[in-house]
């Protein structure tokens, strides 16, 4: 067996069908040749298995994302369009699963993480816990259907993590409704030997609920009313308006992060969002590929990568480097069909 055929494991255990993600080293970002692994056996799980549980080794990260590194140093960019179309593929067919699936979100999930895991039915947040979709730090958008799960968190979270790159710990994923339940990390082996044994779906709710603790309050709760207000806004200067209005400690904060964000990726970003609140999930995976198929290879993600990921001078330089140059016929361009062949389609819908 090769060492890519590693990247990802997989167990059959008592009636569930078990997912490791398997690249420690890499914090187990996702690669091609683990989400073609993952979407046939998915499949296969679905007709066979009472429960599928996705978990990781290593113990630091759940899934830290894409490997965006690996994907920029593909010098065609079909490589890196392919990579989307079938992690889509496996966002979807996750957030239509037909049998409970179960994330143990134990250590970091961002980007592609929550893409496995936040479609399922149930997500088991702990105390390692980490979510964020950063992607507008390297000029990306959420994606993986961050389009049709963030406008949809209360209070316009979702709208706050989709343009700051704002990370929560597993206690505030649980208030903000991107886990269902929290266990502490301790017991997570004997959640899922009892998982594996359960036989129907209402069993698996029970040995949730039976292993599952209250968090404690979400830690932004004195700021709930400012994040409603601010990130209600429908333009990303009237979000940084209104943060100038709040002028306290938060709002200052979050207007220092957005200011190193890329500015074309901020306004594509919080149009996606508004257009995603309406959609369903296929359509915001269509959505999201037609913009992410025309940022490989441009200056503006090149740029965000070497500076967060490669060289690490969090120095990057935008083009447009701010929101006012940034015009709506460039953000227009980033949503228009493409040509049909090239289009987003899923391999078990009738779209």
């Amino acid at each position: 067996m090769t060492e890519e055929n590693n990247y990802v494991l997989f167990d059959d255990i008592n009636n569930a069908g078990v997912v490791i993600l398997n690249r420690p080293k890499s914090l187990n970002a996702l690669n091609s040749p683990m989400v073609n692994q993952l979407l046939p056996k998915l499949k296969e799980w679905e007709r066979t298995k009472t429960c599928v549980l996705i978990k990781s080794a290593g113990g630091k990260a759940f899934c830290s994302g894409g490997d965006v590194v690996a994907l920029q140093s593909i010098k065609n960019n079909d490589g890196a369009f392919t990579f989307a179309y079938v992690e889509y593929n496996v966002n979807y067919l996750i957030g239509n699963y037909k049998i409970p699936y179960v994330a143990l979100i134990d250590g970091i999930a961002m980007g592609g993480g929550l893409g496995v895991s936040v479609h399922g039915r149930y997500r088991v947040a702990t105390e390692n816990t980490v979510v964020a979709m950063p992607e507008t730090k390297i000029g990306l958008l959420p994606d993986v259907g961050g389009t049709y799960f963030l406008p949809r968190l209360k209070h316009h979270i979702g709208f706050y993590m989709g343009l700051t790159g704002q990370r929560f710990k597993g206690k505030d994923a649980v208030s903000i409704g991107i886990a269902t339940h929290f266990v502490p990390s301790s017991r997570l082996p004997d959640l899922e030997a009892d998982l594996t044994r359960c036989s129907s779906e209402a069993q698996i709710r029970r040995c949730l609920a039976a292993f599952s603790v209250q968090p404690g309050p979400f830690t932004l709760n004195a700021q709930i009313k400012h994040i409603d207000y601010c990130f209600s806004a429908g333009t990303v200067e009237e979000v940084i308006q209104r943060l100038l209005e709040v002028n306290n400690e938060w709002s200052n904060e979050t207007l220092k992060i957005l200011a190193h964000m890329c500015p074309t990726m901020l306004k594509v970003t919080l149009r996606a969002l508004h257009r995603g609140k309406q959609q369903d999930l296929a359509q915001c995976l269509q959505m999201e590929y037609r913009v992410t198929t025309r940022c490989p290879g441009s200056h503006n993600l090149r740029e965000g990568v070497r500076a967060l990921l490669i060289d690490r001078d969090n120095k990057p330089q935008w083009m447009p480097a701010t929101l006012a140059e940034v015009t709506d016929d460039e953000v227009n361009s980033y949503f228009e069909r493409l040509p049909e062949h090239m289009e987003l389609k899923f391999s078990n819908s009738k779209l």
